[in-house]
């Protein structure tokens, strides 16, 4: 028995190393460990709130945890322009990582980093709902010394006090936290006589506050009937948080709202009600003024609107049930229409590279799992994002694979699947989450291009990198397709959950890592497709 011929670093089982620089994944495969700016990444991006298939929630968010908590101690400065960058952009459908990463940054980095964390603070917490949150997640690694205490001080010192009083009366409570907790911490001081008496009234030592249009129109509001209401709202532009529960159900409330314009995040939360109430009827005198506020891509920019929130939005809205409650309504055709173009008008707009893309999902059963704590899969989310480039570049194939799927596609378990961006997002989604599923083989979209003799320049892989079934590993068989097809082919692997595992080689100028969850996905793809 040749027992060396069993040797190969071309060919070598996922069970085993590859590389001496690889690590063993949760699914016994050998794979590399991402660097550690792109693990920063996908934590912000991606979260760790629902898990993976193999580690549960507590157990990655504590390597996660541990992980950042770390490089915000190595890597302070660095971290924090991160977390604003991605932060400020949109690039992340929750804020959650970025406020926990950043409270990190303002307790365990150097004296300059944590100055910058603490500088960054009105950056990231841009709402009362972030402010809690941070406070409650620096809590968590330090007291209220005198760098935090000035810091939250400011977030209430440097804000018009207009846009104050707005923030603090729609955010009024959070997290266990109120604004007369945060103001008793910090003890912010004004000699500004209006921003004076706002602070008075939060901390209840003045019952009444006069002279600030708002907060006279919010006290007006809790008092008032609700046919008097809408004229409040008109009047103070009120938003809907800031109404008595009683007016929360009348028609004329929300046309009232809908009269001052409502935020793009709201109007997305609100249209199961909007349609309950007759408001959205598929012919009704304002569902075209609607469709089009969703879909105007300054509009979701401008208040940075995730595409995966929307995606949500639309599951949640074509369904027509509630995902909590029981609440039921019949969706307008046009307004499911509009929350498909939404998805793709929330990504920025991107050039074709006019090159050939293999776009290549991983179905297998790990990738059912929630991520990101949305009611969402990392195989309907990678769908979804695989059809944002697919829409852009006319030159491609979209695939599905796994491994040892009964009746899925023959010996290798790869297929072609039947979806495309004309189709509407939500159907085409929901055909991926019926499809069977097996093991992870993510070798299988290069193998089958050779088999095909398939010409590609670039292989998009959207996977939880939980790879181990197959013979050959990922990279040794993107080396031989250069070999034989193409030297050029490039790999990106899209990262659907936040774990430090990947299939691309970090050495390798022609692969690339990005977390699945970013927005700025496509035009990463497009920048690296054409780079030379």
């Amino acid at each position: 028995m040749n027992i060396l011929s069993r040797i190969s670093r071309r060919n070598t089982p996922q069970t085993a190393p590859a590389d001496i620089r690889q690590v063993v994944n949760n699914a016994g495969g050998y794979v590399f460990e991402v660097t550690p700016q792109a693990r920063v990444r996908r934590f912000l991006t991606l979260g760790t709130e629902s898990g993976t298939y193999y580690v549960g929630a507590e157990a990655l968010t504590a390597d996660n945890a541990e992980f950042i908590v770390g490089y915000a101690a190595e890597h302070t400065t660095d971290l924090v322009r991160e977390i604003v960058e991605i932060s400020t952009s949109g690039r992340a459908p929750r804020q959650n990582p970025a406020l926990f990463a950043l409270a990190a940054a303002a307790s365990v980095g150097d004296l300059d980093g944590r100055r910058a964390a603490l500088a960054a603070l009105p950056l990231v917490a841009r709402t009362g709902t972030h402010l809690f949150l941070f406070a409650g997640y620096a809590e968590q690694f330090r007291g209220w010394g005198r760098g935090l205490t000035r810091a939250v001080a400011n977030w209430y010192l440097d804000k018009p006090v207009e846009d104050l009083a707005f923030q603090v009366v729609k955010y009024r409570q959070r997290e266990g936290w109120t604004h007369r907790d945060l103001l008793r911490l910090s003890h912010p001081a004004t000699t500004d006589d209006e921003r004076s008496r706002l602070f008075d009234w939060l901390c209840g030592r003045a019952p009444e506050l006069d002279g600030l249009a708002l907060l006279d129109g919010f006290q007006r509001a809790q008092d008032a009937p609700v046919d008097r209401v809408p004229d409040l709202v008109r009047e103070y532009r009120l938003s809907w948080e800031m109404l008595p529960d009683t007016a929360i159900g009348d028609a004329g409330v929300w046309e009232a709202l809908l009269d001052n314009g409502m935020a793009q995040t709201a109007l997305l939360r609100q249209l199961p009600r909007l349609t309950r109430l007759g408001l959205l009827e598929p012919l009704g005198p304002r569902t075209a003024a609607i469709c089009a506020q969703l879909t105007d891509p300054a509009r979701l920019r401008s208040a940075r609107v995730h595409p995966i929130s929307v995606l949500i939005a639309l599951r949640t809205y074509a369904g027509g049930r509630s995902a909590r409650g029981a609440g039921t309504w019949t969706p307008s055709a046009p307004v499911v229409d509009a929350l498909d173009s939404a998805f793709y008008a929330a990504f920025e707009s991107v050039r074709p590279t006019g090159l050939r893309h293999l776009l290549a999902l991983d179905v297998s059963h790990s990738m059912t799992t929630a991520i990101g704590g949305l009611p969402l899969s990392a195989r309907e989310a990678s769908a979804a994002l695989a059809l944002t480039t697919a829409r852009t570049e006319p030159r491609h194939e979209i695939v599905g694979f796994t491994s040892g799927g009964k009746g899925w596609g023959g010996a290798r378990d790869l297929s072609q699947l039947s979806i495309s961006p004309r189709q509407r997002l939500d159907d085409a989604v929901r055909a991926v989450s019926g499809l069977p599923f097996g093991g992870t083989d993510c070798s299988l979209p290069i193998l089958h291009a050779l088999d095909k003799g398939i010409e590609v320049d670039v292989f998009t892989i959207y996977t939880d990198n939980e790879t181990w079934a197959g013979s050959v590993h990922p990279h040794q068989a993107l080396a031989r397709y250069r070999r034989e097809v193409n030297p050029r082919a490039k790999l990106v692997v899209v990262g659907m959950t936040a774990t430090k595992f990947t299939i691309a080689d970090p050495d390798d100028a022609g692969m690339l890592d990005v977390a699945g969850f970013d927005a700025a996905v496509p035009a990463l793809l497009a920048d690296f497709a054409t780079a030379a």
